[in-house]
């Protein structure tokens, strides 16, 4: 989501020339990578790091394009068909209580090290993943203990009847990894820029912060008949103008983050396709309740009518996107289009911040986002201009992710944003990936970036998700009133639910998309027409 800012132009025809020494023969060149043909690459052009933490465990950020190409995991969900597709897993069951689940593994599938995938693989990724207690871990924590049934059976056992098909289903921190490699190595060694998964795609090289070179597992248990990458590219290019040419020229077969206007041209050229698609991603500028201002739940509200929805929606997003009703998206279950909006409303904003005792406002607030992101430059410019009406200067500061991120954990509220910019997408295809990572109360900052604390609401989330697993209709009314307690005391503006717009070279086919993998871009089902 997301080094210095010296030479922009020189570092980018720097990395260019280097990508494009190694993708000689790109546009072409035969599939099946014979001796005598170079070897068909992929290149994503993506707009932020491709990995900010090699170790399965941990990433929680983009990276997890790289490890779902990388690593696998049991299940994967199709919120779009409501099922599961079965992935390292073949079958599974769980008991009438939900409290224990079985899961067969498939047979005959290896690592990228040639060791075997198995049960006893399964329990040390799950028990690793728990032990650390980093990145989006807290996904097992319903997991009181993994059991070893035998060579290709695992056994789960519950604290609370969750929904483990969801959880094994998990965009990050679900990765299964060779124990034989990983357990001769001490905890760090994946983070160095390692791995030790069994996906069709080997880590080849990469530059930290910058690109990711992956190449096709020869052993891969699905094989590679047929038309299919030798090698895929995921690279940072975070200035839209330079996504835009390289897609254009055709150096690069898919990106996506291209402002309306570039993608208004784009329709016109016959070498590009312009897909636009449901996303479950929403943008919300999260406030710093430990701002002396900003604790002030009345001020929250007032500043929450002062957002401007239908301009944001119309110029910033380019009418790619739909008026957010809370966090969860449309589509996702736990959402409800009858929960309450706030409304563009100065005149309301201003009657509040005067309940507030700010009534001629005379404050200053710092926003943050993400440089290199248009849409997210436009909404803050566009609250900004609206502040102003009240006497309230938003300071607006663009900044690398690390940047932002290393800010909003500063120990001192003082030092930290007053507003956070960003968008979310889950890493659990439950209400639960956003109500507990984004609101949940934290005992060390991670994404409850607008650190919000709430007793009764933290209760609520947690008994909705132990129940889900049994029994899911109540649990979503328990998601949905919860709802209305953030509604109510306003930690965050929902700016909106975006729709996702890829631009790919014409060539570039078999693309797969799934909203609960969001940016994720699976390079064994692409190939070259």
């Amino acid at each position: 989501m997301k080094k210095g800012i010296i030479a922009k132009g020189f570092i980018l025809c720097l990395m260019l020339t280097l990508i494009l020494t190694l993708l000689s023969g790109c546009g072409g060149g035969d599939q099946t990578g014979g001796d005598t043909q170079e070897p068909s690459i992929a290149y994503y052009s993506y707009f932020s790091e491709p990995v900010t933490d090699w170790d399965p465990s941990v990433e929680s950020s983009s990276g997890y394009i790289v490890m779902n190409n990388i690593y696998e995991t049991l299940l994967r969900y199709d919120p779009v068909e409501d099922k599961f597709i079965y992935v390292l897993a073949t079958n599974y069951t769980k008991s009438e209580d939900g409290l224990t689940w079985t899961f067969e593994i498939r047979k005959g599938v290896k690592f990228h090290d040639g060791s075997e995938v198995n049960a006893q693989a399964v329990k040390f990724s799950v028990d690793r993943t728990k032990r650390l207690g980093k990145g989006l871990s807290y996904i097992w924590d319903p997991v009181e203990q993994v059991n070893v049934i035998d060579d290709y059976k695992v056994e789960f056992k519950l604290k609370s009847p969750a929904p483990l098909d969801l959880i094994v289903s998990s965009s990050t921190c679900a990765f299964i990894m060779s124990p034989e490699t990983v357990s001769a190595q001490p905890d760090d060694w994946l983070s160095q820029g390692h791995e030790a998964g069994s996906g069709p795609y080997m880590l080849e090289s990469q530059t930290m912060g910058q690109q990711v070179v992956m190449t096709r597992f020869p052993d891969y248990w699905q094989g590679w008949e047929g038309n299919h990458f030798d090698k895929a590219v995921v690279a940072k290019n975070a200035e839209t103008s330079s996504r835009r040419q390289l897609v254009e020229k055709g150096d690069a077969d898919i990106t996506m983050t291209l402002p309306a206007e570039d993608l208004a041209s784009l329709k016109d050229n016959s070498n590009v396709i312009v897909k636009i698609l449901p996303s479950f991603e929403n943008m919300m500028l999260f406030f710093n309740t430990e701002n002396e201002i900003l604790s002030n739940k009345t001020v929250r509200q007032a500043l929450s009518y002062a957002f401007p929805y239908d301009d944001v929606i119309k110029y910033a997003f380019g009418d790619l996107a739909k008026r957010a009703t809370g966090p969860i998206p449309a589509g996702m279950w736990g959402h409800s289009d009858k929960l309450f909006q706030y409304q563009y409303d100065l005149t309301k904003a201003k009657e509040l911040l005067a309940q507030a005792g700010y009534p001629n406002g005379g404050f200053q607030l710092e926003l943050t986002y993400q440089s290199g992101d248009e849409e997210r430059r436009k909404i803050a410019e566009l609250y900004k201009a609206e502040l102003a009406k009240l006497n309230i200067d938003l300071a607006v500061q663009a900044m690398p992710w690390e940047s932002q991120w290393a800010k909003s954990k500063n120990p001192d509220p003082k030092d930290r944003q007053d507003v956070f910019l960003m968008g979310w997408w889950p890493d659990l295809p439950s209400p639960y990936s956003w109500l507990y990572t984004l609101f949940h109360t934290e005992k060390e900052i991670f994404f409850n970036l607008d650190y919000y604390k709430n007793p009764e609401f933290d209760q609520m989330i947690d008994e909705a998700n132990s129940i889900s697993g049994l029994d899911r209709e109540k649990a979503a009314e328990m998601f949905i009133k919860a709802q209305e307690i953030l509604l109510d005391d306003a930690p965050v503006i929902y700016a909106g639910d975006k729709q996702y717009v890829y631009v790919l070279n014409k060539s570039f086919k078999g693309h797969v998309y799934n909203p609960v993998y969001s940016n994720v871009v699976w390079f064994y089902d692409a190939y070259r027409e």
